[in-house]
């Protein structure tokens, strides 16, 4: 069976405590992730069935199974001349691809068939199939909206692979088997098995490799792979705009200008630099290509001044550009002499305005008096 990790360095919610973001949780059709008030995901690896769907729906690629890595399934099938996908054939569940990946096979492959046939007898699919068929409705939308003729089809086939026959052995016998000479020889394969025989949730928490790794902006291999396809197809006749509820792994944004304090946390914490500014930090510009709808830098904005767009321009697909969201003044603070951004006509930096105010109230002066 499959063992699940957490890249912590990865995992959005490591970025900041005001993260909402729980998806893994909520897909686990075992219960096996757990997020509640912990920074980070507990994982129960007993309870885990290693069905991937968790890897599929994170938005940032932190989990990942041991024996199934989705972009190398990827590169795997477009050399396989069949075109069907079972959990029985090449994937430990359909629901461990996501949309993107199931649109990018699509388009290369261009007839796919996912098989269905196992959904109804297995237990994890009270879960996982409401999301396969989420993510084909959501993959066969947007290749309309892209005007591409790759067709996905949802069928019953029951593949059975008789050369195959996958046997977990018990995991007493496991134990009960180990000798000194096969332990030496098999210690990762021990580890995991002592890993997964561990029936209480692991916590987990930033070491000191991943503290170093948080700043870093990472684009994901689905996001990739993703652009690597549509670059291979034609351009629709027509940019089409569509309603940005149907798309639930990149997003467009806006800003209110009032609202925003210029403080710089969402562009900071944005995980794949699909936020950013300048060198001055007088601007703040999106690129909705590389946003993965994590949505912490909506979470992080105290003011609320970044909402999602209630459209998506498929333009965005294949001519990707970068959009300013807000443009800032940059001043020098007439207290600390510190250069800042404002959008309004505020002498002091932010840090400055805030202790004059803590001062002030302290000491009971009004703006009155």
């Amino acid at each position: 069976m499959s063992l699940i990790s957490l890249n912590a360095s990865r995992c959005v919610r490591s970025l900041a405590r005001e993260s909402g973001c729980n998806k893994c949780e909520v897909i686990c059709p075992t219960d096996a992730i757990v997020v509640a008030d912990n920074p980070l995901p507990a994982i129960n690896f007993s309870s885990c069935v290693g069905c991937g769907a968790c890897d599929a729906i994170c938005p940032s690629e932190a989990l990942s199974l041991d024996s199934f890595k989705p972009t190398e399934f990827f590169f795997e099938f477009i050399e396989d001349k069949e075109n069907l996908i079972s959990c029985r054939k090449n994937v430990p569940c359909i629901a461990a691809l996501s949309v993107e990946y199931i649109i990018s096979l699509a388009i290369l492959k261009k007839d796919m068939v996912l098989d269905m046939g196992h959904c109804e007898s297995c237990s994890i699919a009270h879960t996982c199939k409401p999301q396969i068929l989420k993510n084909y409705e959501e993959a066969t939308y947007l290749l309309s909206a892209m005007e591409n003729e790759a067709e996905i089809r949802l069928e019953d086939i029951f593949f059975e692979d008789e050369k195959i026959e996958e046997k977990e052995s018990d995991r007493r016998d496991f134990f009960s088997s180990i000798t000194l000479g096969n332990v030496a020889k098999g210690k990762h394969a021990f580890e995991v098995e002592v890993k997964k025989a561990t029936d209480e949730l692991v916590e987990h928490t930033l070491e000191k490799a991943d503290i170093a790794l948080l700043k870093k902006k990472r684009i994901t291999e689905k996001r990739k792979l993703f652009f690597t396809a549509i670059k291979r197809v034609a351009k629709p006749s027509r940019y089409h705009v569509i309603d940005a509820n149907e798309v639930t792994f990149t997003s467009s944004k806006l800003l209110d200008e009032e609202s925003c304090t210029a403080c710089q946390m969402c562009y900071r914490v944005c995980p794949t630099g699909a936020l950013t500014s300048d060198i001055k930090n007088s601007k703040i510009d999106f690129d909705p290509f590389l946003c993965i709808k994590c949505s912490i830098c909506h979470d992080v904005c105290e003011p609320d001044a970044i909402t999602l767009s209630t459209s998506y321009n498929v333009k965005e697909f294949f001519e990707p550009t970068v959009q300013n969201l807000i443009s800032f003044k940059v001043r020098r603070c007439d207290e600390c002499n510190v250069i800042f951004s404002t959008n309004t006509d505020d002498k002091m930096c932010y840090r400055c305005k805030a202790e004059d105010e803590e001062a002030r109230e302290l000491w009971g002066i009004t703006e009155d008096m």
